[in-house]
């Protein structure tokens, strides 16, 4: 008797082999394309040998075993993914620190330039006002910002009248700064005279080095704002 089979797609044939007996047998597919475990023999020989053949074993999925193989992978890929981010990350803050950095030292380096004098003046010449014209938007934008500007002199002269002459360049970059809406209180003035020379010599060129004003940042400076427009 042939047992009832579920609707099929597909039929096929197949020769199973046997020590003993082969038999030919009539595997079908089910709808989804999968081999049916039910199916008709009919064998070769008749009579006391005939037999009913034997349908093979299906394979054994290991679900288990496939769901955790997907697993490693995506732990790989996400390890992955994970170490590029924290590399992209320590590229992006090294240059945001050495932007930062460049940035300050350009603030800093701005308010400290040195400005320069004629013999024996306290007048502020040309390349003088343009350098202080760049320090005002720095010290607007840092209100907590103080100064000291030291005026300086050449070897020529007596060493009081040398001091006298480095107070007023001193008093010349100040008032400059406050008619400009630096507060005073936040610039202090000192004048050493010949006192502090940066150029050795006894000529010209030595003594245009020598005379000028430095600036030297007393508080506030350890981060200095951009000056915004």
């Amino acid at each position: 008797m042939v047992p009832t089979r579920p609707p099929t797609l597909a039929f096929q044939e197949r020769i199973f082999d046997d020590s003993t007996l082969p038999c030919r047998c009539s595997l079908d597919l089910d709808r989804r394309g999968r081999l049916d475990s039910r199916y008709r023999c009919v064998p070769q020989e008749t009579g006391s040998r005939a037999r009913t053949c034997t349908a093979p074993a299906a394979p054994t999925v290991d679900s288990a075993a496939i769901r955790d193989s997907i697993a490693r992978a995506q732990a790989a890929r996400d390890a992955a993914l994970a170490r590029q981010r924290a590399y992209d990350d320590s590229v992006r803050r090294a240059n945001e620190a050495a932007a930062a950095a460049g940035d300050q030292t350009g603030l800093r380096n701005t308010v400290t330039a040195v400005v320069h004098f004629d013999f024996d003046r306290s007048e502020l010449r040309d390349d003088a006002r343009a350098t202080l014209d760049a320090k005002v938007p720095v010290l607007m934008a840092n209100p907590d910002l103080t100064i000291r500007v030291a005026g300086h002199t050449d070897e020529r002269g007596s060493v009081e009248y040398n001091i006298a002459l480095g107070q007023r360049r001193a008093a010349s970059a100040k008032r400059y700064l406050t008619e400009r809406g630096i507060a005073a209180t936040r610039i202090e003035t000192v004048s050493f005279g010949e006192g502090r020379p940066v150029a050795d010599g006894h000529d010209e060129n030595a003594w245009a080095q020598n005379r000028r004003d430095e600036f030297e940042i007393t508080a506030g400076g350890s981060r200095l704002n951009r000056p915004r427009t």
